[in-house]
């Protein structure tokens, strides 16, 4: 995280610390996600979204109360829930401190509120790139828009738990600051599906990498194998039996396991590793599962294994 992200993330009240407390049993994480025009409202909830909680874009606030009931029930309630409020509400966002207090006392919710923000110069360079009118100056400066945002804005700001300013930061930073921020971040595991196919079947359409081992001997030519899958222990002993099949996977390994945290690092919820030989029988099923061991010890992934074609 560059020096930047790391000084934004730290800007947490000291009156309370709601990130770092884990929740007592039972409790749902519920955040509040507002702040000014412009400053990164969509790209956080997105990052919400993929940890895991159940995100409302532009509610009224009128529900907020209902939707905090809903989720603290213990039986089919809603685990973490993400609602965005802003200008949009109109008139009623004053009474949004109100109800935030009122929620804080709500059995069963661990709310939080996160108040997202940036400098002048980066919100009118941010309008000016999306051709976008201010919502609060359709008719008017963007600059005299953000003025009276800021103005309005100002007592929801005093009472947030967290003031997050975004001026400095790309939109991968902001999801980072995200990931470090979500009180469970660390238990969201990057889900890693390993797939074999064959090549003369077409390669698999959601395939993040893809690697081709028709370079390694194939056991469809020999008589007794060719029946058989790469999950056979006669095919898995006659790969092996060749010193090239066991250094490929050596090697793909080595790189997977330096890549995946990488992948994890960024934010990504899902990667499909793809494994193809020419009918996805035999090679590409036995090299899949022999990937499945070393990358189920990567920290922060959870490995599953498909064969399409066998």
């Amino acid at each position: 995280m560059s020096p930047a992200a790391r000084n934004t993330a730290a800007r947490k009240r000291p009156r309370r610390s709601p990130v770092r407390r884990a929740p007592e049993r039972g409790t749902r994480r519920f955040v509040i996600l507002t702040g000014l025009s412009g400053a990164g409202k969509s790209h956080a909830i997105r990052a919400l979204e993929d940890l895991g909680y159940f995100c409302i874009d532009n509610l009224p606030i009128a529900l907020i109360q209902t939707i905090a009931e809903l989720a603290a029930r213990e039986e089919g309630g809603m685990q973490k829930v993400a609602l965005v409020v802003d200008v949009r509400e109109g008139a009623r966002l004053s009474e949004l401190p109100r109800i935030y207090q009122r929620l804080r006392g709500t059995a069963g919710v661990e709310p939080m509120l996160i108040f997202l923000e940036a400098s002048q110069a980066a919100l009118l360079r941010r309008f000016s790139e999306t051709r976008r009118p201010h919502p609060l100056a359709p008719d008017r400066s963007v600059r005299e828009g953000i003025r009276e945002e800021q103005k309005r804005l100002d007592p929801i700001r005093s009472v947030a738990d967290l003031i997050l300013d975004t001026s400095n930061l790309t939109v991968h930073e902001l999801r980072n600051v995200f990931m470090q921020l979500s009180r469970d971040g660390g238990d969201k595991e990057m889900v890693v599906n390993l797939v074999s196919f064959g090549f003369k079947h077409g390669v698999p359409l959601d395939a993040d990498l893809v690697f081709d081992v028709r370079c390694l001997p194939n056991p469809h030519f020999v008589d007794r194998l060719r029946k058989l899958t790469g999950r056979d222990q006669p095919v898995i002993r006659f790969m092996r039996r060749h010193p090239e099949t066991r250094a490929f996977i050596e090697r793909l390994s080595t790189f997977l396991t330096f890549a995946l945290p990488q992948y994890v690092k960024e934010g990504k919820s899902y990667l499909t590793v793809a494994i193809g030989c020419t009918g996805g029988r035999h090679r590409s099923v036995m090299v899949a599962e022999a990937l499945k061991r070393p990358l189920s010890a990567v920290e922060g992934v959870t490995v599953r294994v498909a064969h399409r074609d066998s």
